[in-house]
């Protein structure tokens, strides 16, 4: 079965970019899953959900994020503190789960799909194995409506919602941090809307670019 998804995200990588970026992108995808012990390969175009009557207009497709690029950003992050951690489109739970091999406690994973979601809880539950002091959860809501919980410090994003719905995620944070004034670090993976945040105070101070489209910053307040 395992052997089958990655075949079958190899040739999706390759009809959306070239055989190099394909390659590359599988390799890590073979490293990753075995090294987390976790099951996070594969798209997932939302199909079912439009067909619930859920509207995603404004979500992007589901595919999981580069393992290398995303362990590279945990070792940018500041050592201390690491106490919770948010993913907004958290899909099958790749970084969240990720994020407690790099010192999260408490992890939080919100997503539109709820399928998405039992499979990140999931992954979760055997990552959990390693950290039995991991406090875990994963909320099937929309971004525009959730509330960003006072104690996060670091919220993870993979361009997993448009524009619009991005515009209300940072008035959400501005509102979180105006309840609790705090560090917080984002996590930025194919930062389209990266503006949004500096006109809202952040810096950047990190960035990463590896074979021409694969992206990451990180942002801070």
């Amino acid at each position: 079965m395992k052997f089958i998804a990655y075949i079958r995200y190899f040739y999706f990588l390759l009809d959306n970019w070239d055989f190099k970026i394909a390659w590359y992108m599988i390799k890590q995808e073979i490293k990753g899953e075995r090294k987390y012990k976790i099951n996070t390969t594969g798209e997932d175009e939302l199909i079912k959900l439009e067909e619930l009557g859920v509207d995603i207009s404004h979500a992007t497709i589901y595919m999981p994020v580069n393992y290398y690029l995303l362990e590279e950003a945990f070792q940018q992050l500041p050592v201390s503190p690491r106490n919770h951690f948010l993913d907004m489109g958290c899909g099958k739970g790749r970084a969240l789960c990720v994020a407690a091999h790099h010192g999260f406690n408490k992890v939080t994973g919100i997503d539109i799909s709820k399928d998405l979601c039992e499979i990140a809880t999931g992954n979760l539950c055997l990552t959990n194995q390693n950290f039995p002091d991991l406090q875990f959860k994963v909320i099937n809501n929309d971004a525009f409506y959730f509330e960003i919980p006072d104690d996060v410090d670091c919220i993870f994003f993979f361009n997993p919602f448009d524009e619009i719905i991005m515009s209300a995620v940072v008035n959400n944070i501005f509102e979180s941090l105006q309840n609790n004034p705090r560090k917080l670090n984002i996590i930025y993976v194919n930062p389209l809307y990266k503006e949004q945040f500096f006109k809202a105070g952040y810096n950047e101070t990190w960035y990463s670019k590896k074979m021409k489209y694969i992206e990451a910053v990180i942002l801070e307040n």
